[in-house]
């Protein structure tokens, strides 16, 4: 059975450890790709076209828009910022699991254009575990990780949407836990179903 890949949503609150699991993923196994967003701002030095982002023009993506050309997409402060779907599309089929690191609003519209992506949130295993990491980093003001914290508390709301929920802890173990979930999701139905609908009319004759 051949294995297409999985569009993969990785959230979690900040201090969570999204990325620090995700660049582990990636060193782990070979079988994961990052998402590379398409945006309309200018590069910045040391960007590099292809890898930080495909640089575009504001009439060629909102001509993207308008082709449904992006899983989603958002402006801030002047510029736009998406996720394209030929290219996401064109690593999915080459087997590679794709995976997207955005918040619950992002991760939501993904779920709206394509039903069989996954999402997994990542969290610590606790409240105050989560506040002892963002003092930890020893990077930003008292009054900075209140406002994490509080953006935490609406985060919260909605993790039910999510289709799993893991506990970051142990890193190793969160890495672990992640890749086997999303072998395991492979074998639903909904994502194999060439092969569901083959085995079906392979047994027709049986009747």
């Amino acid at each position: 059975m051949a294995k297409k890949g999985i569009l993969l949503v990785i959230s979690g609150f900040s201090g969570a450890g999204k990325g620090t699991v995700v660049n582990r993923l990636r060193e782990k196994y070979d079988e994961y790709a990052l998402s590379i967003s398409m945006t309309s701002r200018a590069p910045r030095p040391g960007d590099v076209e292809g890898v930080n982002y495909f640089f575009v023009t504001r009439e060629k993506f909102e001509k993207t828009i308008a082709e449904n050309g992006l899983l989603e997409y958002a402006e801030y402060c002047g510029n736009y910022y998406g996720t394209p779907r030929a290219f996401v599309e064109e690593q999915l089929n080459a087997g590679k699991n794709v995976i997207l690191e955005i918040e619950i609003q992002g991760a939501t519209n993904i779920k709206k254009a394509f039903p069989e992506s996954l999402l997994i949130f990542l969290t610590p295993p606790s409240a105050s575990e989560l506040e002892k990491r963002l003092k930890g980093r020893g990077t930003e003001t008292e009054e900075v990780i209140r406002k994490r914290l509080k953006r935490a508390a609406e985060e919260s709301a909605g993790m039910d949407s999510y289709d799993f929920i893991i506990v970051n802890d142990d890193l190793e173990e969160c890495v672990e836990e992640v890749h086997r979930t999303i072998e395991l999701a492979h074998n639903q139905p909904l994502r194999c179903a060439d092969f569901v609908a083959d085995i079906k009319e392979q047994l027709k004759k049986y009747n």
